[in-house]
């Protein structure tokens, strides 16, 4: 039998021109394998309303055709479910589709993924029970990824940009880390990353080591450098080097309790979210069906 395939497109993430998509897909996707609906979002959170209809509708397989923030509304939305999850890159910094090693042209993931892929499992998290995918974080990494979302500037220039305006002024604060309700860490980071997969996007990798199917999370504590330090830094960030240097300390655990000073913002996949002063982060396991190559 045929499969159900539903492809939820975001027409202006990543500000790339997708009006030749349904085209693409029409003319590559296998019509013995797949039969095939395309729907575009009209506004934000649309996408994780079509996600749940689908799931709802019997869809077999739930694209995501944009950049991460249509990914994470589609994948968050497929926790759990058994209907499998794949990704069309469109955005800036595609990390979860970098980490996962996916291809960045779209019609190399029609006809190398979604035509023959496999179907495998890979881990989720939640932060305070909001689910996320990829890396969540406190810190300076959240400042930037809420100017970054606000930004009408996408692409790394941007990001580079917006981390160079605000790093002199940033000012940690001081964290208790909990891990798996056994060891405790005090520390006053530049941020913390709790990395499922290995990077936050454009390469820049946070985590070498991090895995989407080992049942833990990668907490990595980063130390604000020196400033003659950090071209270094940066250097070792986007070589994929960063854990071989002394500007990170990295942990695994399953659960990890973060008592700070104040509530404040966190990255949750790339969106600054509020969180009260003190929170959980917790691992699920396999929790998610998805399409590889």
């Amino acid at each position: 039998m045929k499969e159900k395939i539903l492809f939820i497109v975001n027409p202006i993430s990543g500000h790339h021109d997708k009006s030749k998509f349904p085209a693409l897909v029409e003319e590559l996707i296998d019509k013995d394998k797949y039969d095939h609906t395309i729907t575009l979002t009209e506004y934000g959170g649309h996408a994780a309303e079509l996600t749940r209809q689908a799931i709802d509708n019997d869809y077999d397989v739930i694209v995501a055709v944009g950049g991460d923030g249509t990914i994470n509304e589609v994948a968050t939305n497929m926790i759990g479910a058994r209907q499998t999850f794949a990704i069309v890159p469109y955005g800036s910094g595609n990390g979860l589709a970098r980490h996962l090693h996916l291809p960045l042209k779209p019609e190399k993931v029609i006809t190398e993924v979604i035509n023959k892929g496999m179907k495998s499992k890979i881990d989720t998290a939640t932060m305070n029970g909001v689910p996320y995918i990829s890396i969540a974080g406190v810190g300076f990494d959240a400042i930037i990824a809420d100017h970054f979302a606000k930004d009408p500037n996408r692409g790394f220039k941007t990001y580079f940009k917006l981390i160079f305006e605000k790093y002199f002024r940033f000012k940690p604060q001081r964290y208790r880390l909990v891990l798996d309700d056994n060891e405790t860490l005090d520390c006053r980071p530049l941020f913390i990353s709790f990395a499922n997969s290995n990077q936050f996007g454009f390469n820049a990798t946070v985590s070498p080591s991090a895995s989407l199917n080992d049942g833990l999370l990668d907490v990595c504590i980063f130390k604000k450098p020196l400033l003659i330090n950090v071209p270094y830094i940066a250097i070792r960030l986007m070589t994929g080097k960063i854990d071989k240097t002394k500007a990170v300390e990295i942990h695994n655990a399953k659960k990890i309790n973060i008592i700070r000073e104040n509530e404040d913002i966190v990255n949750l996949d790339g969106e600054a979210v509020m969180m009260p002063k003190d929170f959980i982060v917790e691992i699920n396991p396999l929790s998610l069906n998805i399409l590889l190559p």
